[in-house]
């Protein structure tokens, strides 16, 4: 088996790491945790024989382990015999209320709203690109954002919500957890 060579692999981690690591908070909400799959993604990177066809395939091909590995990581016998941080620590008081609100709403989505959410807003994806990186039809991507505006919508309480609350959601998620 052949692995990555230092420089390929370190150039790799400096163009994608902030993108894995806030792909890793998203989906586990416990830094600890993240950290771990984090490593794991890379480690699998190293090992994998796939020769990328450009740096958007690349990409597309880190978020894709990032996220599975995420999902194999929150269905695995440790994780589903502790309890998340989020349930015992309240989000840091220098987050304002309403940002802290859209933070909430986003993160109580089911998995497959929160991953479209996170893809188009956070990592600024295209609709055919997160149908590429979660394996969906294009279609199904926009059916799943539109659902998910409209679930944030009721949560938020806010008829006014895509303007100030997207804005908010992008501040946000930009900010480093």
């Amino acid at each position: 088996m052949r692995m990555r060579s230092e420089r390929e692999t370190n150039r790799t981690i400096e163009r994608y790491a902030d993108t894995a690591q806030r792909l890793c908070i998203v989906y586990l909400k416990n830094h600890a945790d993240a950290e771990d799959v984090f490593q794991t993604v890379f480690f699998k990177y190293c090992l994998s024989p796939v020769v990328f066809e450009s740096d958007e395939h690349e990409k597309t091909w880190l978020i894709r382990v990032t996220v599975n590995t995420c999902k194999d990581w929150l269905k695995s016998f440790f994780r589903s015999r502790t309890v998340s941080l989020e349930e015992i620590i309240e989000l840091p008081s220098e987050v304002l209320q309403e940002k802290r609100n859209v933070l909430k709403a986003v993160l109580s989505l089911p998995a497959k709203y929160c991953d479209v959410v996170y893809l188009h807003y956070y990592e600024q994806c295209t609709a055919p690109q997160i149908g590429e990186i979660l394996r969906k039809n294009v279609s199904a991507v926009y059916t799943l954002l539109t659902r998910a505006k409209e679930r944030l919508r009721e949560r938020l309480g806010d008829e006014a919500w895509t303007i100030k609350h997207r804005r908010h959601l992008t501040q946000f998620v930009r900010a480093k957890h």
